[in-house]
């Protein structure tokens, strides 16, 4: 087993090291602070190529694995938070249900400007109603004669939607009561998000107000039917293929956002002085930041090794919930030590601390809550009855 990054590998973190370069800690501040969608660092991370990292070469990407994406990832998080993440999340995974189950034609017509960044897409799913119960979704997309669809509904917690000009949506086909499980009857769409038939009302939030999040109402929106994904009914599993690589790239924006924070705290503790000492010399502000590394690093390595799975083809689910887990709860832990360790000091904005902090809840609480996670290891892992 191999814990050294390859040369190629390295060269991936290089490579975001020198775009995020351009965009410093007062830039996302600045867009934090001003609500304003970072497009400069879009861009620069399109005209880079690196929004095709997971995209086959065929179709405009690099054809590279989750590993390396997530080591990118981490590294544009280290940079600039969730906020920095955010902006390419979407783009860089959204559509591997499209290139592990579309036809060569939507991949051919999909897939390249979506690489190129030239399609900003949204991840349409979750709904106010249903949560994490994905099986119990109530958007409905009505097949018509002509063999199109209407999809009406109301999904929330929709990010970039400001911004975007497609949508990547699960919306049920058939009735959950006609259903004989209820993984079935959902399908998944990916289509223009065409303002006419979709009202999108930003939601006011705590943290990351430089990228929004949105809830949707849509009113008989037309999606032709080579909008869809694979077979009707079959959009759950669709959905559920990519859910692991999602929670490795959250851990790693997590691990990100961990190491960035504990690098400004312990800057801090180097340089402030009190009782004629700097702080980072007393036991009481070392060991916290210690310990903050080394759970840092323990999620880092879980993370990695839930990749390496995902990209051997291997069963991989546990690993990687339990990798987001352990990131997103080191992550809160360091941002807590940092805002200590700055004192008064963590919660001014000129310190960048309280930032991070705040969109560091988004990995905590999202994709999946921590007792979820939980429960589902609890059940796959340990045996134990099921408990939701």
């Amino acid at each position: 087993m191999d814990y050294q990054l390859s040369a190629d590998q390295q060269a991936i973190i290089d490579a975001a090291q020198q775009i995020c370069a351009d965009f410093p800690l007062d830039y996302w501040r600045n867009k934090d602070k001003h609500h304003e969608f970072p497009h400069e660092f879009f861009q620069a991370v399109a005209g880079a190529g690196w929004l095709g990292i997971c995209t086959p070469e065929a179709f405009g990407g690099s054809n590279l694995g989750v590993t390396e994406a997530a080591l990118f990832l981490r590294t544009v998080a280290e940079c600039g938070g969730q906020a920095a993440a955010s902006t390419i999340h979407m783009n860089i995974f959204g559509l591997q249900p499209v290139i592990h189950f579309g036809t060569e034609a939507q991949k051919q017509a999909w897939l390249p400007p979506f690489a190129r960044g030239e399609h900003k897409t949204v991840f349409a799913v979750t709904e106010p109603d249903t949560g994490l119960d994905t099986t119990r979704l109530k958007v409905v997309a009505k097949k018509q004669a002509d063999g199109n669809y209407l999809i009406s509904g109301k999904k929330v917690w929709i990010s970039t939607a400001q911004v975007a000009d497609h949508m990547l949506i699960l919306a049920r086909t058939t009735p959950l009561e006609q259903v004989k499980k209820h993984g079935d009857g959902l399908s998944l769409f990916y289509t223009p998000l065409d303002r006419r038939y979709v009202d999108i009302r930003e939601i006011d939030k705590l943290g990351r107000a430089a990228v929004d999040t949105n809830e949707f109402f849509i009113d008989q929106l037309p999606v032709s039917k080579d909008a869809l994904i694979g077979e009707e009914g079959k959009g759950l599993k669709y959905i559920f293929h990519g859910m692991n690589a999602e929670r490795v790239f959250v851990a790693a924006e997590q691990v990100g956002i961990g190491r960035a924070v504990l690098r400004l705290a312990t800057q801090y503790a180097k340089e402030r002085v009190v009782f004629g000492r700097p702080v980072g010399q007393n036991q009481g502000v070392q060991h916290p930041l210690a310990r903050n590394w080394a759970e840092l690093e323990a999620a880092n390595h879980m993370l990695l090794a839930a990749a390496d799975l995902y990209d051997k083809g291997l069963p991989c689910g546990s690993e990687a919930n339990a990798a987001k887990l352990l990131a997103s709860e080191a992550c809160m832990k360091a941002c807590q030590t940092s805002m200590l360790t700055h004192g008064g000091f963590g919660y001014a904005k000129e310190y960048h601390v309280e930032r991070f902090m705040r969109e560091a809840w988004i990995g905590y609480i999202a994709p999946v809550t921590p007792q979820l996670i939980l429960s589902n290891i609890a059940e796959r892992k340990l045996g134990l009855p099921k408990s939701y």
